[in-house]
Parts: structure tokens; C-alpha cells; sequence
């Protein structure tokens, strides 16, 4: 017959073990929750700061940006610098601020510009250097008219679609303020087939 006492030292050891045991999933538990919101709170801030994914949701940018293309965008790169002429920018849309738009930064603050010969001219002479020099721009929207030269404002950017037959960009609605610019798209890392650096 087992002795009053072992069995009571039995009873004790169990309570410890399960006291020990709660402790153990208790500080796991905090651990977990923690650890949790440190990984939430740096995902956040990286994607609200440093670079965010975003999806091309039309033609407009072909052949560089196809439809359905997964892009990486650096949000952090026009906090110390100034975008420049041949970026492909993200940015918010200005009569649509639920829209994010993605075009070729062709015109710079202060500049005149004009689509006069299929060609984007600045300040009257000719941009032939890059992708803006070896596409062909068509004469479309209010501020894109044959013969029309604009004059961009000190705090705006014009902006255009690499398919410029389909793209709906500065030439029809304006210029992009600083302010609304998101950050420059630098990579396709989806679909494989054609991933990497963006030019």
C-alpha cells in the first residue's frame, strides 16, 4: 500500500511540472504575439517606405511594362533626389487619387515641351537618347496639340505611356505634381519569362 506522503509529494511534483508547463506555453504565447507584431510592423514600414509591389493593369507602357506584370517600386530613392528624364514612375493619379498610374517621366519642372515629328522635343531641341528617343508619340489630348508648346509648372512633371497610341497620360489631363509621386519602378520580378531590371 502506497504511503500517505509519496503520494502527496506526487501531487506536489505534478503541480510543479504543470506550473511549469503553463509558464513555459504562457511565455511562448507573449513571445509569439510579439514577435508577430515586430515582423507585421517592419513589413509594414518597408512597404509603406521602402519598396512596394505593384501590378501594370493595362497596355499603356508596352513593350517595356506588359498587362499583368508584377513590378517592384522603390519609394524611398526621390527623398534625397530629384526623379529624371527616362524614369518610369508610380504615382498617385491627379484627378483620381484612388488611381496609381505607372508612365515615363519625359518633361521636367520648368521645361517646355512638345511632340512635334513623332518626337518628344524640349526646350526645342530634340530628346534622342533612351526609349523616349526611339518611340514614336502621337500629337493627342489638350496638351499635346500639333504645333502646342507647354510649359511645365516648377512643381509638376509630364509624364508619358511607352504606347503612346493607347495611353491615357500627361497629354490628356496634365502634369504630376512632386507630391503625388509614389517612387520609381526598377524591376518585373513576375512573370519569370521576363523578369528583371526595368530601363
Amino acid at each position: 500500500m502506497e504511503h500517505p506522503t509519496n503520494h502527496l509529494n506526487k501531487s506536489i511534483t505534478n503541480g510543479k511540472r504543470n506550473l511549469h508547463i503553463l509558464i513555459i506555453v504562457t511565455i511562448a504565447f507573449f513571445v509569439s504575439i510579439t514577435f508577430g507584431v515586430l515582423v507585421f510592423s517592419t513589413a509594414f514600414y518597408i512597404r509603406k517606405n521602402v519598396v512596394q509591389a505593384f501590378k501594370i493593369p493595362s497596355n499603356a507602357m508596352e513593350p517595356t511594362l506588359i498587362k499583368g506584370d508584377l513590378i517592384l517600386v522603390d519609394k524611398a530613392i526621390y527623398k534625397n533626389s530629384n526623379p529624371n528624364r527616362g524614369d518610369i514612375i508610380v504615382f498617385i493619379y491627379p484627378q483620381d487619387r484612388k488611381k496609381i498610374y505607372a508612365k515615363r517621366l519625359v518633361g521636367l519642372p520648368g521645361e517646355t515641351i512638345e511632340i512635334r515629328y513623332s518626337s518628344v522635343f524640349i526646350d526645342g531641341t530634340p530628346v534622342k537618347d533612351g526609349v523616349i528617343g526611339r518611340t514614336h508619340y502621337y500629337n493627342k489630348g489638350i496638351y499635346a496639340k500639333d504645333g502646342q508648346q507647354i510649359k511645365i509648372p516648377d512643381d509638376g512633371y509630364f509624364v508619358l505611356g511607352d504606347n503612346s497610341i493607347s495611353s491615357l497620360d500627361s497629354r490628356y489631363w496634365g502634369f504630376v505634381p512632386k507630391k503625388n509621386i509614389v517612387g520609381k519602378a526598377y524591376k518585373i520580378y513576375y512573370p519569370f519569362a521576363h523578369s528583371g531590371p526595368i530601363k
